[in-house]
């Protein structure tokens, strides 16, 4: 009796509400509603939205980020002119020191044979620093890149694109000095011959300090700024939205011909750690397979850092297996 009552009233609520009730029974949409009524509204609401960005508080943290970013790059190159870097030839692997390590991780190509020993070649700036690039927004809410569109649009540094739509100046040329790609600024950097080891530890901690501050002010941005990343691949979209243009190589030649899966990215999207094998005073001369279970694995900035004497924060000690074993013990008794 209680259940017939309840349900009565339910479709008296509906009758008065228009044919819309939300209740126990769940959910009845009547057919009076007419969704290109609701469009208008919709792109009312988007406009609207946009009047309140760029977001006055957050301008400083994108000006703070460019400008780290600015001292990382230089600092960065002024070191690998001192210490050598080394990068495989058929994979993204790379190794800070005189000649690469043993450990058998080399990937390959499609056609060669996977976990190989890597084949080493000299290594640059944008081995170290992985540019991640994306489209350039005339503003932060037009409308969608479609795929005849993606010629049309110019490609920068994603973070750059993430600073400039937070509010910085574009037009700054103490904040954009290294907003294009990085090959023009790879290795390009005079008089690092006369430097010496106190000017590279000095060198060495301002580049750390700028890689700690560009990576926490790119994740306080993407607090308040959306950003996507493909799920597929690594194509990153500084928006609300990501675009239409089918880039993606993964699904290449599926029914859906290159589209993007787009997900929220996070900072190691925008800001690649590019992480690297360490070796620690009692390792031996050369890393080789068989203690790749007890070397350390840091970023590449910091292991760059520490080689020019930078005392590295606590935080990264548990990375840095600093009083790990070299390799495994025989005991014999």
């Amino acid at each position: 009796m209680a259940l017939r009552k309840v349900f009565w009233n339910d479709l008296l609520l509906y009758e008065k509400l228009g044919g819309y009730c939300l209740r126990n029974f769940g959910r009845f949409y009547a057919t009076k509603v007419d969704l290109r009524k609701l469009r208008p509204m919709i792109v009312k609401r988007i406009e609207r939205r946009s009047q309140f960005y760029p977001v006055r508080d957050m301008i400083p943290v994108a000006n703070e980020v460019l400008l780290a970013r600015n001292v990382l790059i230089h600092g960065v190159s002024t070191l690998l002119n001192s210490f050598p870097l080394m990068a495989c030839k058929f994979c993204p692997e790379i190794y800070i020191g005189e000649q690469g390590h043993l450990i058998a991780t080399c990937r390959g190509y499609k056609h060669r044979a996977k976990n190989r020993v890597h084949e080493w070649v000299k290594g640059g700036l944008n081995d170290i620093l992985f540019p991640v690039e994306t489209f350039h927004l005339n503003n932060m809410f037009q409308s969608v890149i479609r795929h005849d569109q993606r010629f049309d649009f110019d490609r920068i540094p994603a973070v750059v694109e993430l600073c400039w739509q937070a509010g910085a100046d574009p037009h700054d040329e103490n904040l954009n000095s290294s907003s294009g790609n990085l090959e023009a600024s790879n290795g390009n950097v005079d008089g690092t011959e006369s430097l010496s080891p106190n000017d590279l530890a000095v060198i060495a901690k301002k580049t750390l300090e700028a890689w700690e501050t560009l990576r926490s002010g790119v994740e306080r941005l993407m607090f308040v700024y959306p950003v996507k990343v493909c799920k597929y691949c690594s194509e990153v979209h500084v928006g609300p939205s990501g675009h239409k243009a089918r880039l993606c190589g993964v699904f290449k030649y599926e029914s859906w011909k290159g589209a993007h899966f787009w997900t929220k990215a996070n900072v190691d999207n925008l800001v690649p750690p590019k992480i690297v094998w360490r070796r620690r005073p009692h390792d031996p001369p050369v890393l080789v397979n068989e203690g790749r279970d007890f070397y350390g694995r840091v970023p590449a900035v910091l292991d760059l850092c520490t080689k020019a004497g930078v005392i590295v924060p606590a935080k990264y000690n548990i990375l840095m297996k600093v009083q790990g074993l070299s390799g495994p013990v025989n005991y014999k008794i």
